[in-house]
């Protein structure tokens, strides 16, 4: 692929993480503004997965590693466990789902073989 090709992939990719980031931050703000002085819990469930959202786009803007700071996987998709107290990942793991699946299937496989 030509440089110049590469140059528009990597704009396009800038503008959809910058609507992605918009759109997180339009749908927290909608639920935030709409929250009464008691939510339910799944009200701020939701407001807490469009702020992670957000987060997520945000921190894809800020350099060429991308949201998950892999070098293999830059612009790859961010582990929905990475920073989950309640789940947490395992030490070592890092934001990116897809080594993050690859550890997992390997373990899976590991275990299986030692049945």
């Amino acid at each position: 692929m030509s440089q110049t090709g590469q140059t528009g992939q990597a704009a396009q990719a800038r503008r959809a993480e910058v609507r992605e980031l918009q759109t997180a931050l339009h749908t927290a703000s909608d639920i935030a503004f709409g929250l009464d002085d008691a939510p339910p819990a799944d009200q701020t469930a939701e407001l807490v997965d469009a702020l992670r959202r957000a987060l997520e786009a945000a921190r894809a803007l800020e350099g060429d590693r991308g949201g998950t700071g892999c070098r293999e996987h830059p612009r790859g998709a961010i582990d929905p466990l990475y920073g989950d107290k309640e789940d947490p990942l395992p030490p070592g793991w890092g934001r990116c789902l897809l080594c993050n699946d690859r550890r997992r299937r390997a373990g899976t496989q590991r275990y299986a073989a030692g049945r």
